[in-house]
């Protein structure tokens, strides 16, 4: 699966992902106009929302509710150097979500697969090439 990145005024920068198109910009203080998120906010929201569909599917097989559930992601900033170190991702299970299961849905959202990448990172390699 290839993505073509294509590039709009001011700081707009998008992705084709075959039929999708992902729209990103920066912040208005990085010299954006803050019309959709910003390209690192979609990585850390790829990884909330792989959470999620893990989870969703979890409950979906066992006949389980799933409409009230929320995952809130916080994120750990090093106040010094305000880089990111620590994701906390919060499975909100609701008033009556079977006891049983509720150890097999944390272990449900821990298998997603971003997170899995991003514990054993692929190579990336940047080159520049003619058209």
């Amino acid at each position: 699966m290839d993505i073509e990145v294509y590039f709009e005024e001011g700081a707009k920068v998008n992705a084709r992902l075959g039929k999708h198109v992902v729209k990103t910009d920066q912040k208005e203080h990085g010299g954006g106009e803050d019309s959709a998120p910003a390209p690192f906010d979609y990585f850390l929201i790829s990884l909330a929302t792989c959470a999620g569909i893990y989870v969703k599917v979890f409950c979906d097989k066992r006949g389980i509710d799933s409409s009230k559930i929320r995952i809130m992601q916080k994120h750990r900033n090093d106040p010094q150097t305000r880089k990111l170190i620590g994701i906390d991702l919060d499975i909100i299970l609701p008033d009556g979500f079977p006891d049983k299961y509720r150890e097999a849905v944390l272990k449900a959202g821990d298998q997603c697969a971003v997170k899995r990448l991003l514990k054993d990172p692929p190579e990336i390699e940047v080159r520049a090439v003619s058209s």
